[in-house]
């Protein structure tokens, strides 16, 4: 029965660690291409970020699931620079509030709408880069000239589609797990180039 319950508990002890070791293999490499590619885009946005930042302005991050994890370290990474970042999936009341009452579409756009301004900074993640709610919030950061930054995966979805990002990092997989592996190191250099362009170094 366990072994009908659990097929994975049967394979050969050997199978498991090849397996993890071509996982580890897969990413790495993933991570050092897409650093590779976008090194001048990354560096682009970290310059446009940092000039946010030192108009007075803020960061808000958001994404559904693992995402909403996502963009809540993206929020620890700043605010632990000295940098003002929000994450707009963090607030679970809010949230639930919004999506019972109005729609989960609008969770983020509403949120944006009421703390958001022309200078502030909006970065949202998607492995699928096709989420609604992402979207609509992409669209109002827009509609109310913010800095826009998107995370995606395979093709990027709508969000390229749409071009709804000015900075957009598309991550050429369609592995969920290798997405926001990959998606965990560009923000962590985001942050890092941007930090680098404060003054007095925000690091």
């Amino acid at each position: 029965m366990t072994g009908t319950l659990y097929p994975f508990l049967r394979r050969d002890p050997l199978d498991a660690v090849a397996s993890t070791a071509e996982k580890a293999r897969e990413s790495l490499e993933l991570r050092r291409r897409v650093l590779d590619e976008l090194e001048g885009p990354l560096v682009a946005c970290a310059a446009e970020m940092a000039a946010a930042f030192r108009g007075g302005g803020r960061l808000f991050t958001f994404g559904n699931g693992g995402s909403a994890t996502d963009a809540q370290s993206v929020a620890a990474l700043f605010t632990g620079r000295g940098l003002p970042a929000v994450s707009l999936a963090a607030d679970t009341a809010l949230v639930t509030a919004l999506g019972n009452d109005v729609g989960f579409e609008v969770v983020f756009a509403r949120q944006l709408a009421a703390l958001g301004g022309a200078g502030d900074i909006a970065c949202a993640l998607s492995t699928s880069g096709g989420s609604a709610n992402v979207l609509r919030g992409l669209a109002q950061a827009a509609s109310l000239r913010m800095v826009t930054v998107g995370f995606a995966g395979s093709g990027g979805g709508r969000m390229a589609e749409e071009r709804l990002a000015e900075h957009l990092f598309v991550i050429p997989s369609s592995s969920v797990h290798r997405i926001q592996e990959a998606q965990a190191t560009l923000y962590h250099v985001l942050a890092e180039l941007v930090s680098a362009e404060m003054p007095g170094d925000a690091g």
